[in-house]
This record gives C-alpha cells, structure tokens and sequence, in this order.
C-alpha cells in the first residue's frame, strides 16, 4: 500500500484530497502546518507528498528545502493560482510537480497514481539496457545511479529520468512535449516550465552545460559521445 503525506491547513483541502486518495487504497496521513509536516515526514516516510505553499509555522518552501536534505520522495506542491514565482521557487528548490488552486480532485488523483505508478515500476526508460555509457557520463540504470567523470551524483526520480529520456536519444532533438510524455506521462496537466526547471538542475549537477544542448525553439539533446 502507498503511503501518501497531505500537508495543508485548510480542512476542507484536506478532507477533499482524503476523501479521494483512501478509495483508491492509498494509506493517507495529514498534517495541518510545517513543523507538523516535516515530522511527520520523517517518521510516516511516505511514497509521495502533497504540500501546501503557505502554512503555519513553517512555509511550504522551507519545509521542502529541509525534506530535500535527506529525502528525495515525490513532491506536487499546491499553489495559489496567481503566484507564478512560488512556482518556479518551488521547483528549484526541489518539487516534482505542482497542481494549482482551485483544482480538480480528479486530476490530482490522476497525478498521484501516474506518479507512484513511475515509482513503483521504477520507470525503466533503459529499453532493456542495464548500463548506459559514455565519454564523460556513465548511467547505472539497474541502481539507478549515474557517475560524471568517475564522480558520483545525487539525481531525484525525475532528474534521472529525464536524464535516461535524453541519453537514450543520444543526439536526437526531444521537444519539451516529448520529454513531459516519456517522464512525466499522458495524466500530465500542467505547465512546461517544470522540464526546463528540472533539467537546469540535472545540468547544474552535471557539471558540464555543454553535455545537454537546448535548441532553441525546439528542445533539448543530449551530446555526450557514446562509447
């Protein structure tokens, strides 16, 4: 059974995401403010969270910030309709995805099963292939690990597999539509803007901007050489 965090203090909120999730077998737990939430975090471990931007005691951000120093658990944050800045910080700081207020129940359910069905599966987007290499990156994908220069990297689930989606079409332009498709699935409802934020932070890691090229107006490659 999936173990699911909600973290939001607004009861009807809370009520709603339960009211959905527990029917579909998911072991639900809530939290109703940061301190809270994190605790709980840490102690439920769950599969994926749901977090809330503005909560008591503790912002959903800071919270976030803390959980990505020892955890790397799916997070969709919710957010306010018209707080495109806490979007983008949010995913900077480590968000998977995020799903804005008012939403459809639906499509979060939606978003949550595609999520822990990627998790779950473990996402093979190897086609079969249990180790990739190539001159400057190497990518265990049994162990879901990858090395730089012999130097190992931390990569969330989805860094690595945007990163699998990229390697594995060496030299082939994927569009952000395609990469939105392989990585996050055909349930996706939001925005485009996470792949870029996402794959800045898989570049940053890397440490070589010249190993994924973006191409304008198209997508993005990736242009390490194959061994």
């Amino acid at each position: 059974m999936a173990k699911i965090l909600v973290i939001d203090d607004e009861p009807s909120i809370v009520k709603l995401v339960t009211a959905y999730l527990k029917p579909e077998g998911y072991d639900v737990l809530t939290a109703t403010d940061g301190p809270s939430g994190l605790k709980a975090a840490r102690a439920f471990k769950p599969d994926l969270v749901i977090l809330d931007i503005m909560l008591p005691g503790m912002d959903g951000i800071e919270l976030l910030s803390r959980l990505r120093r020892e955890s790397e658990v799916y997070v969709i944050l919710l957010t306010a309709r018209t707080e495109e800045t806490d979007k983008v910080v949010g995913l900077s700081v480590g968000a998977d995805d995020y799903v804005t207020k008012p939403f459809s129940p639906r499509e979060l359910t939606a978003r949550v099963k595609a999520a822990l069905r990627r998790i779950q599966t473990g996402a093979d987007l190897s086609l079969g292939r249990s180790v990739m290499s190539f001159k400057h990156v190497y990518i265990d994908v049994d162990a879901r690990k990858v090395t730089v220069d012999e130097n190992s990297i931390e990569l969330t689930t989805i860094e690595f597999e945007l990163l699998m989606a990229l390697a594995e079409n060496h030299g082939r332009v994927l569009s952000r539509e395609q990469l939105l498709e392989k990585v996050w699935g055909g349930e996706y409802f939001g925005e485009m803007r996470v792949v870029d934020v996402h794959l800045g932070h898989v570049r940053q890691k890397l440490g070589n901007d010249d190993l994924i090229a973006t191409v304008r107006g198209v997508g993005y490659r990736f242009e390490d050489e194959p061994l």
